[in-house]
């Protein structure tokens, strides 16, 4: 072993080198503690809750709770008392005769409907039924010819379950009151699976929201797809999802029958429509694409669909602005297939068409601003 002996020497040297390395040991802690301060730019709760996970938390919360009354308040203010504003309705016989039998009838009607009951006059039945079978009026009041036979009102629930209800009840009332007698017949009753008119608004909000949640989960759970890939993924979600829909309330609940194909490729292009307008917006505005969509979609379009209740006892804005909306044109379009496969509109389809191939565009075109996608070599 070798002989090993320290000198009073180096042990204060050692103790200087401990010394030095511990001083320099503050200084860098105190440098890195002194940068970090600075770059924290303060150290307020303010700039403290900006770095937090809680302003983005509190931000969401506040946006929730406003799109819940929102959405709250859009279905009350549309649908809670539907009030008719203006009623198309067909007269049969409106001869000088019986002129002031068909104008009390009216005006007693639109009184307590608080409402204008417009007064269509056709030569025949056969004309006015075909206006009530195209939709330009939504019921006919026929005034026969001979003494003390008394009027007959034919509604159209397929028309508009609501109105016809309506319809029916101030018939009624009207009646009792004045002494206007007036028959009332369904001359265009509802399927018997769907006795209140609702399935048609159903399945159309069914295509419209998970048409917009699909591509929201796109979005998240495949979002190295590039653009032509989720252009068609978008597709094919939609016409599953369609053919889903369709094949469960026919088929399934036997509620509906359906035209099978047409009103599955009308629910396609409404969820794909549904699903792209989301995708455009989040290529436009990123994170924050639900905000519109949600409002597009759910807080405007689907009150004012004319599904739950009647375009005529819709609120007049939005009896308007639904009809150019994809879940007023889906809607539209069903109920025309449905009910009245012989009177076709080719508007609804312009709408959902333009929807959709107008946000395809606009995705094309800045799809660079697109939160997704991968390089070539992926």
């Amino acid at each position: 072993m070798s002989d090993q002996r320290h000198t009073p020497a180096d042990g204060r040297r050692a103790a200087h080198r401990s010394h030095d390395a511990q001083s320099g040991a503050e200084d860098a802690a105190g440098g890195a503690a002194g940068g970090a301060g600075a770059a924290d730019g303060g150290t307020g709760w303010w700039p403290r809750f900006k770095r937090s996970p809680f302003l983005p938390a509190a931000v969401l919360s506040l946006i929730i709770a406003a799109a819940a009354g929102l959405f709250a308040g859009s279905y009350t203010y549309a649908m809670a008392d539907p009030t008719p504003h203006r009623v198309p309705v067909a007269v049969v016989g409106y001869t000088d005769a019986h002129r002031d039998r068909a104008d009390a009838f009216a005006k007693a009607v639109s009184e307590d409907l608080r409402s204008s009951l417009e007064l269509h006059e056709y030569g025949t039945r056969a004309e006015a039924e075909e206006a009530l079978e195209s939709q330009q009026v939504f019921a006919v009041l026929e005034i026969p010819s001979g003494a003390g036979r008394p009027p007959v009102l034919h509604v159209s629930s397929a028309s508009g379950a609501s109105v016809a209800e309506l319809l029916t009840q101030a018939a009624r009332t009207v009646g009792e009151e004045t002494g206007l007698r007036v028959q009332v017949r369904d001359a265009k009753p509802l399927d018997p699976g769907d006795p209140r008119g609702l399935a048609l608004f159903y399945v159309s909000l069914a295509a419209v929201v998970t048409g917009f949640i699909g591509a929201i989960q796109m979005s998240v759970h495949a979002r190295a797809l590039n653009p032509p890939e989720r252009i068609a993924f978008t597709a094919a979600y939609s016409l599953l999802g369609g053919f889903a829909i369709a094949a469960a309330v026919d088929w399934g609940l036997n509620a509906i029958d359906f035209p099978f194909v047409q009103s599955w490729l009308i629910l396609a292009l409404t969820m794909f429509s549904s699903g792209m307008v989301f995708t455009m917006f989040h290529t436009l505005i990123g994170r924050w694409a639900m905000l519109p969509t949600w409002g597009v979609m759910v807080l405007i379009g689907n009150p004012s669909s004319g599904g739950a209740v009647a375009w005529p006892l819709l609120p007049s804005p939005l009896g308007v602005v639904g009809r150019w909306l994809p879940p007023g044109a889906s809607v539209n379009a069903q109920h025309t297939a449905v009910y009245f496969p012989g009177h076709q509109h080719v508007q609804p389809y312009l709408v959902l068409a333009a929807w959709a191939v107008g946000s395809c565009t606009v995705f094309w075109i800045w799809r660079h601003r697109h939160p997704g996608g991968r390089t070539a070599g992926e």
